[in-house]
């Protein structure tokens, strides 16, 4: 968390409102979120940079510099990208980690109250290298049930772990694969490889429905996320499995089940409807 619809969710903004924007400096307050470079390489690299423009990959926030140089922010738990034209709450800018001052007076901090995010500054060839090393995105065209299919074919897994696997299927994470699963009646413990055709299609299908839902909805705020205004997420009433375990099972009634047996993640099912 975030995962696809709340990193696309600030991509989106940042893209909106900062895009064509200059960054004349920085101030790194907390340089342990910093990857790939040191602080003095960051902040000579980026300043007098203009962002040309913002988008996603996986669960990466990416700010693509005039230098040809790549920000990609991975917000974890508890990041966020605010933008701030001065009406940004104190408490929102206690916790910046960096904060790059723009042209027009604006600043946009990267927020981490636990510091477990990160910021990295990547070359080009870097950029290429570390993004050829993640999985097919889930909203594009070519992740199709053939593309499925030839995931699970292979694997043993728990479907819940293999789709979850950022190397194979980018931006699904806990919340989502739960969602998912629950919308495709699949238990979330079966090996991949047991599903059968028609399951299998029926599990992209829902991948693809409840990302674009959730990012319809802003994305989902449990705890921490927040947009590029401080706002959270609209996705979080629209929840049908995750974090309603003991509830009612919005198809059929049953009590919903939690564990943490596939990977040491909360799990949150209905035995009757997933098999």
């Amino acid at each position: 968390m975030p995962e696809l619809p709340e990193t696309e969710t600030m991509a989106r903004d940042l893209d909106r409102f900062v895009s064509g924007s200059r960054i004349t400096s920085m101030k790194v307050t907390r340089p342990d979120v910093l990857r790939e470079v040191t602080k003095a390489t960051f902040q000579r690299r980026v300043a007098g940079a203009t962002i040309e423009h913002c988008w996603r990959r996986a669960k990466l926030v990416v700010l693509d510099l005039s230098t040809g140089d790549r920000i990609a922010v991975q917000p974890r738990f508890t990041g966020a990208l605010l933008i701030d034209a001065g009406q940004l709450a104190e408490e929102q800018r206690r916790y910046s980690t960096v904060a790059f001052l723009l042209a027009d007076g604006r600043k946009l901090h990267y927020r981490d109250v636990r510091r477990l995010g990160t910021v990295s500054l990547m070359s080009p060839k870097r950029w290429q290298e570390y993004s050829g090393a993640l999985g097919i995105e889930p909203l594009d065209p070519a992740f199709d049930a053939a593309y499925l299919s030839g995931l699970v074919r292979e694997s043993r897994q728990a479907i819940k772990k293999l789709i979850m696997d950022q190397r194979q299927l980018v931006g699904v994470g806990n919340i989502y694969a739960n969602e998912a699963l629950w919308d495709a009646r699949i238990d979330p413990s079966r090996s991949a490889k047991a599903l059968k055709p028609a399951e299998i299609a029926t599990l992209r299908d829902a991948i693809v429905r409840v990302l674009h839902r959730a990012v319809k909805a802003r994305g989902t705020s449990i705890r921490d996320y927040v947009d590029s205004s401080g706002e959270r997420g609209g996705f979080g009433p629209h929840l049908s499995a995750y974090g309603r375990e003991g509830l009612p099972c919005e198809r059929c009634g049953a009590r919903l089940v939690g564990t943490h047996a596939i990977d040491g993640r909360a799990t949150v099912l209905c035995v009757r409807c997933q098999s």
